[in-house]
Parts: structure tokens; C-alpha cells; sequence
């Protein structure tokens, strides 16, 4: 594999939105690779397995991609584990782990023979007394570590809903012990966009203290919220160190208690992120007194993260890259506030400019709406060096499929 990271060239983003028209998502296959081919390579010193975090892009042609690439599948809701079994995941190849869902959401998980990870003490004891015969599980802490670009998106806090909280172990060992349940796993996950190698080996050390209350333990689950950088010179989680520095813990362990553990992780931005780009194009470009606004056939209805998280996401005009620089408040076309950037320096944008918006391929599309009553926009996988259509653009009808005529 190349050691230098695979991109699409402008020539090949503009040849995608003259084709398939704009706004529209477009994948990089071989980016996804890798990626993936990062992961594999920095955990080799230790039994490591990783599961694709697919809240971050469910297309069906990428879960079958990352499927072939051998990855396994983390779902966080019965949806998603029906579209992991469609993309060809072997039920032992995913993990359910949802969050203060209906029960029987997990019932219908057991019927569909995937992995179950429980984060709630009521749901650990339910789960227990309905499947007495022992279907294992796995145990989802709240390791109380504040990590994590900002609290939208850290999750191991204290104050965090996600997890059974790591004081209550003893509450944990009891309905473990009254259920004869057989706990496979523990898991904890204390956000993204961690730069931070010492906020993993904070949390791998706690949860290796934790394994020793369950016997039957296979695995350590650490999450992900590997950090991607979003702009030229950002920090990035030191992949190499992480994953040598979890060897080593992992084996320092072995060796003290003798017992050799799995190392799961569930990446999901940091396989997708850098290889979605959104393709968006200049409808106007209007001068007030106080700013120069670029508005594009989009908004925060395709693209929420810079509202949503004040997320950076680089912008380039691909159609005039060679203009003079200027200043431009990029906006959408939605009848809300929705400012993707202020102030971004950006060769001199026209009417009908195409702009890219670079990392989009995590919590893009996905996140993505019908807000304004506006369609969703197609996407598209290059793969081999061909674009390939992987969703149509919506159209009228779509606005209407489910509604019923009463009036």
C-alpha cells in the first residue's frame, strides 16, 4: 500500500457533479482502504479486531466495501444490524450496542443472532432474567473520563447517559452473579476527536482492573474517537504510538495474570471522514455592506456538523482555483441560520462555481434531512477509478412515500 494517502483530484470531483449533478456526495473506496490498512498495521503486536462504527456512513455499497476489507460491524440500532446483515455480516461479526432503547429492541437482536452490549443496570438484570441460559454479553462502562473535542461529543464523563457507571462494579458483579450471566466483553467509549494516546491508556488501564471481576472474559472494547485532522496542520491521534502502546499494556497484562485478552476498537470516523468530499455549487454570490456571501444548493440540512458541532470542515472552489483570494461567508439555501464558514479565504467565487467540502464522508450524508422540504442528494463511490452511483438524488415523489391523504 502507497504510504501516501490516496485522494480524489479536482478534476475528478468536477467530472462527478457535471455527470450526476450537484449537490452530491462522493466517496473514495481506496481512501476507506487505506485506512483500514493504518489500523491493521499499528495494532499488529497485539489480538486486536475492529468494528465499523456505521452510525457514521450506513450506505449499503460501503458496509459491503468495509465488509471485504474484513472489518466487522458496531450497530447501534436494530436498523443498522438489519443493514449489516444485508451487507453480508456473519451475525458473530456484529455488535448491537444501543442506548436507552425498548427492550425488545435487544430481544430482536438475540433473535437475530448478533452480539449484545448492555449499558444499563435495569437492562443488564432484564436481559438476564429473560435469557437464563446464559447468552453472553457484553458490559458497557462509563469509565467517568472527560475526553473528547467538546461535550457534544464526549460521552465518558460523569455526567454522560451513555455506559453503567464504573462505581457501580459491585451493582454490576451482582446481577451478573444472580442471573448467571456470562459476560464475553467489557466496553467503554469516552468520545471523538481524541488527540490524545494517554486518554486511551488511561481507560485500557481502568478497564484491565475491571476484567478481573469476570472470569469469562475474551475482550477489551475501547471505542474509538480516533481524531482526524479537519484542516492542514491539525493534531491527529498518533495511530503507530496508540496501537504499540496497547500491546504492550495488553501483554504486560497477559503476562502478570495469564490471561490473553482481545483488543476491540470501533472506528467509524477515522475510516470514513477523509474519504467523503460534499460537491456543492455556487448559486449566488451577494455583497452587502458588512459581507461577501457565497450561497450554495445546500445547507444544514445536508451538512449539519459546522452548525451542529462548529465543526471545520476545509472548502475549495474547484472550478476557478487559480482566482484572487478573497474573504466569503459560505451559507445554504435554507430558510434557517445555516453558515458553514466566515471569513474563509477562497479563490474568487462566480455564479455556477462548483466548492468542495472536504471530510465529509462521516456524519454527512447520514445526518442529513428533508428540512425545507428539499431532497437529499445522491452519492457516489469511486472505486477502481470509476464513479459509480450508490443512491439516486430524490425526487418529488420521495417527499410524499409513507404520508397518507385523510383530508
Amino acid at each position: 500500500m502507497s504510504s501516501q494517502a490516496p485522494v480524489l483530484s479536482p478534476q475528478e470531483l468536477t467530472d462527478a457533479a457535471r455527470r450526476f449533478g450537484t449537490p452530491l456526495y462522493v466517496y473514495h473506496a481506496e481512501r476507506i482502504a487505506w485506512q483500514y490498512g493504518r489500523l491493521t498495521r499499528a495494532f499488529s503486536g497485539c489480538d486486536a479486531r475492529f468494528f465499523y462504527a456505521c452510525k457514521s456512513l450506513t450506505n449499503l455499497n460501503i458496509l459491503r466495501y468495509v465488509h471485504r476489507l474484513g472489518a466487522n460491524l458496531d450497530c447501534v440500532s436494530l436498523n443498522e444490524v438489519r443493514l449489516g446483515l444485508m451487507a453480508g455480516f456473519p451475525p458473530e461479526r456484529i455488535l448491537f450496542t444501543p442506548n436507552c432503547t425498548d427492550f425488545e429492541e435487544y430481544a430482536a437482536a438475540v433473535e437475530l443472532g448478533v452480539r449484545i452490549n448492555i449499558d444499563s443496570l435495569p437492562i443488564l438484570d432484564r436481559f438476564g432474567e429473560r435469557y437464563a441460559d446464559g447468552w453472553p454479553v457484553c458490559i458497557r462502562l462509563n469509565p467517568h473520563i472527560l475526553a473528547g473535542g467538546n461535550l457534544k461529543i464526549s460521552t465518558g464523563h460523569a455526567h454522560s447517559k451513555f455506559g453503567i457507571s464504573v462505581e457501580q462494579i459491585d451493582e454490576v458483579r451482582e446481577v451478573v452473579r444472580s442471573r448467571r450471566l456470562r459476560v464475553e466483553g467489557i466496553h467503554m467509549h469516552t468520545g471523538s476527536d481524541i488527540k490524545e494516546v494517554g486518554v486511551f491508556l488511561e481507560g485500557l488501564e481502568l478497564m484491565l482492573r475491571m476484567s478481573a471481576h469476570f472470569p469469562e472474559l475474551g475482550f477489551i472494547d475501547l471505542g474509538s474517537g480516533f481524531k482526524v485532522p479537519y484542516r492542514p496542520g491539525d493534531p491527529e491521534t498518533d495511530i503507530e504510538l496508540l496501537g504499540l502502546r496497547v500491546s504492550e499494556a495488553f501483554e504486560r497484562h497477559a503476562v502478570s495474570t495469564g490471561r490473553r485478552l482481545q483488543a476491540w476498537f470501533e472506528p467509524g470516523k477515522f475510516l470514513v471522514s477523509e474519504c467523503g468530499y460534499l460537491v456543492v455549487k455556487a448559486n449566488i454570490v451577494k455583497r452587502t455592506p458588512a459581507d461577501v456571501f457565497v450561497g450554495v444548493d445546500s445547507g444544514f440540512n445536508h451538512l449539519i456538523r459546522p452548525m451542529f458541532y462548529e465543526a471545520h470542515h476545509e472548502i475549495a472552489n474547484i472550478t476557478h482555483p487559480d482566482g484572487e483570494p478573497h474573504p466569503y461567508t459560505v451559507v445554504g439555501n435554507i430558510c434557517e441560520t445555516d453558515t458553514f464558514a466566515t471569513g474563509r479565504m477562497l479563490p474568487e467565487v462566480r455564479e455556477g462555481d462548483l466548492l468542495v467540502f472536504r471530510n465529509a464522508g462521516a456524519y454527512g450524508f447520514e445526518m442529513s434531512s428533508r428540512f425545507n422540504s428539499r431532497f437529499r442528494p445522491a452519492e457516489v463511490l469511486y472505486l477502481d477509478g470509476e464513479a459509480r452511483l450508490i443512491r439516486r438524488r430524490e425526487e418529488f415523489d420521495d417527499l410524499l412515500h409513507g404520508q397518507l391523504e385523510v383530508l
